[in-house]
Parts: C-alpha cells; structure tokens; sequence
C-alpha cells in the first residue's frame, strides 16, 4: 500500500485582514483550507503503514493530526486514551509518544459488561507494533493510571458517560480524577458533538450530543482552566437536530474540541 503523503495537512482558519480606508472596503477574509505543517512525530504516526487502512480513509474527516498538534503530543509522552472505542486514536497516539512513551487505554468496566465481550483494543496491546500500549480495565470513577500523565484524551464519549448505561457516572468524581493523574501542566483534551447552546445534557442520550458550554463548566469545576480550543471539526451546516449516527450526518457532525490544563501550581 502507498503511504499517503501527510507531513501537510489541511486545517481550517481564516486569515485576519488589515483595514484600508482610503481603498475602499476591505477584501473578505480568504477561506478555506490553509496547509501547515505537524510536528514530525505526529505525521510519521499518522502515514505508518501498520495503521489500517480503514482508519486512514477516517483521517479526511476526522483531522486526528490537527488534534494531535493541538492538544501538544510530544515523543516520550505519557497519554491516557479514555474511552477508546476501535483504537482509531490509540495506534496514532502509540506512534507519535514513540518507544519512550506510554498510551494507557483506559476501558471502562460498565462498558466491557454491556458489551459482554473483551475490548476490542485489547488486540491492539497484544501486537508488538504498538508495544507502549497498555490496556487499564476499571470502572470510570476510578480513572487513572500507575505513572503521572502529559495528556487525558476522550473523544467522542463525554457525552456516553452523562448515559444511563454509564451509572451515570458522576462527572465531578470522574474530572477530579482526571485532574490527580495528571501532571501539573498536563492537558485535558475533550472532543465531542455539538448540541445546541442552552440544551445542557438534553440530548446526550437521544441525540449523542452535549451542549459545550456543561463540559466546560464541568472540567473547570475539577481546577482545570480552560485554555482554548480548535474549531477544525466545527460544522456550521449541521442542523444539530438528528441523531449523531444518523445517515445523513455521520462523520460531518458539528463538533468542538476543548483543551484544559492542570495549573502547574
């Protein structure tokens, strides 16, 4: 397979523009795709050709080298994958931390119970491609990890553990948690779908969606302080009313992503 050519990736922005009174109005703004260019670390992981290529076709859509960048994924890190699905983001992370990092997929246990199966990243920590990949099976308000960690990634499932089948989980408990097995400085990265603003947890479970402004609040309840966020998944066009796994709007739902961190002091 041809690896594809991702050391150039393509994030949405849009370019400030000066004001010139004396030439009339100023042009618009350019939009559209503005090519930049990732850390090593993270386009190598991206193009290894042990990703699948399943996973690969995703990358148009879900943009993990931009969140990656974003969330500042550096080699030797020590990363905490919460709720990791499939592993999409699990083998990228194993590859951009590299042999002196640490990923900890982190399943929680109602799940595997729901499920009544093993997790299906467990397949992933037994490759030897992926090495610095360990497994932590445990119930979601007991989250954390044996070492100190740079980065506690959840993408796609806040809004699962506001769930029945999750307890729910108190997510008071669960963000201080995250906040303990963090280091000081270490970051806090929340993607997920967007509901509309005001909604609060209205349609976490019809929808699969959660209003931004209750994760916010929620993470900086635990002492996070809320450092930004990148608005490459942000899609205006998304009427935010349909279901997230709905035909018509699977993989283009409006969604933000948030970055926290933990005071150093």
């Amino acid at each position: 397979m041809r690896k594809p050519l991702l050391s150039l990736v393509a994030v949405l922005g849009l370019a400030a523009c000066a004001s010139q009174p004396m030439m009339g109005p100023p042009p618009p703004p350019p939009s559209g795709p503005v090519a930049i260019a990732l850390p090593a670390n993270i386009a190598a992981a991206l193009s290894d050709p042990s990703r699948p290529a399943a996973d690969m076709i995703r990358d148009k859509d879900r943009h993990p080298g931009e969140v990656l960048a974003f969330a500042g994924v550096k080699s030797g890190a020590k990363v905490a994958d919460l709720i990791p699905g499939g592993g999409y983001f699990t083998r990228i992370f194993s590859k951009a931390v590299g042999p002196k990092g640490k990923v900890y997929a982190y399943v929680p246990d109602e799940l595997t119970k729901l499920a009544k199966r093993e997790p299906a990243v467990n397949a992933i920590a037994r490759d030897p491609v992926y090495s610095n990949v360990q497994v932590i099976l445990n119930t979601l308000p007991n989250f954390g990890a044996p070492e100190k960690l740079d980065l506690v990634f959840t993408a796609q499932n806040y809004h699962d553990m506001h769930n029945k089948f999750m307890g729910p989980a108190n997510l008071g408990v669960v963000n201080r948690q995250v906040f303990r097995a963090l280091k000081p400085g270490g970051v806090y990265l929340v993607l997920d779908h967007v509901a509309d603003a005001g909604s609060g947890l209205r349609d976490t479970e019809t929808l699969h969606r959660i209003d931004p402004a209750v994760v916010k609040a929620e993470v900086m309840a635990a002492g996070f302080v809320f450092e930004g966020e990148t608005r490459v998944l942000r899609n205006p066009a998304d009427p935010r009313a349909a279901n997230v796994y709905d035909a018509g709007i699977r993989g283009k739902t409006d969604q933000f992503v948030y970055k926290f961190r933990k005071p150093v002091r």
